[in-house]
């Protein structure tokens, strides 16, 4: 495996993977990588000979009160699992490389209809620096395919659309959730937890399945988001949402509508924000 720390080893590392005229598929991820993001690398090299992957915790995505400063870090580790897990180019680079004029002043890529709801409202301007930094991305490697985990399944809809109307030649790929034992989505975040508050975050899932199961039993949805945000509160945890919004773009659904939906939680463990969802 190659390591590429600026642009220009970037794309000279992906000019002689393309030699072969074989296609190139794409993970980028935060790193602190775990099964979860591994799964990711074996979509991508199921649809490419050739997996490049990139570690950058992107400062543009956190708001002033997140966790950018104490984002777990194991670059080691990261470049040892993606050497052992079939990775052919590593890129981490600094900050510097992808923000030359400064996370301040730098170029803002936006999706305002679908980076605003939701986590956005949550998290202002978390997506735009989602949408930025992929771009950026996006534009170095040129890839002919993009894998993304449907966990962050508000950030797999607004990369669709920016894909979309950007024009960018590139396939993006959902990869299913990981779970963990309880049904937890794994996560970079999870490492947070104890294992009581690990044990008692299994209900964000349990909760989800029975949004699930009730839209499926034709149950009236707000019943269903009431009932999800009380399980959530009684296992200790502390809801943002939950929500049930069409799945193609996360707009309100019609009363009764039991399909082409997904089920949403955004809930804190202790100090710790974890975030899943099922579709139906």
């Amino acid at each position: 495996m190659q390591i590429a720390r600026t642009a220009a080893e970037l794309r000279a590392c992906v000019a002689a993977l393309r030699a072969d005229g074989r296609r190139v598929g794409f993970v980028p991820t935060m790193g602190n990588l775990h099964e979860g993001h591994y799964s990711l690398l074996q979509v991508a090299r199921a649809h490419a000979a050739h997996v490049v992957a990139s570690v950058f915790v992107n400062p543009t995505q956190f708001g002033p009160h997140e966790d950018y400063a104490r984002y777990p870090r194991t670059p080691e580790a990261d470049a040892n699992g993606l050497r052992q897990h079939g990775c052919d180019v590593l890129f981490a680079p600094q900050v510097a490389e992808l923000y030359p004029d400064g996370i301040e002043h730098g170029v803002r890529v936006s999706v305002p209809a679908l980076g605003g709801v939701l986590e956005g409202a949550v998290r202002p301007g978390h997506f735009d620096g989602v949408a930025t930094v992929v771009s950026k991305l996006f534009n170095l490697v040129q890839p002919d395919l993009a894998v993304f985990g449907q966990k962050d399944y508000q950030q797999l809809l607004v990369i669709r659309r920016l894909v979309r109307e950007l024009r960018f030649p590139i396939e993006v790929i959902a990869a299913p959730i990981v779970r963990e034992a309880n049904g937890l989505a794994m996560s970079s975040r999870n490492q947070y937890l104890d294992v009581a508050t690990r044990a008692r975050a299994g209900a964000i899932h349990a909760a989800l399945q029975a949004m699930a199961a009730g839209v499926r039993a034709g149950e009236a949805h707000e019943a269903l988001e009431t009932a999800a945000q009380a399980s959530l509160v009684a296992a200790g945890l502390v809801p943002d949402y939950a929500l049930l919004r069409r799945a193609d773009d996360l707009g309100e659904p019609a009363a009764g509508q039991r399909s082409a939906l997904v089920a949403l939680i955004a809930a804190r463990a202790g100090s710790t924000r974890l975030i899943d969802n099922v579709l139906i």
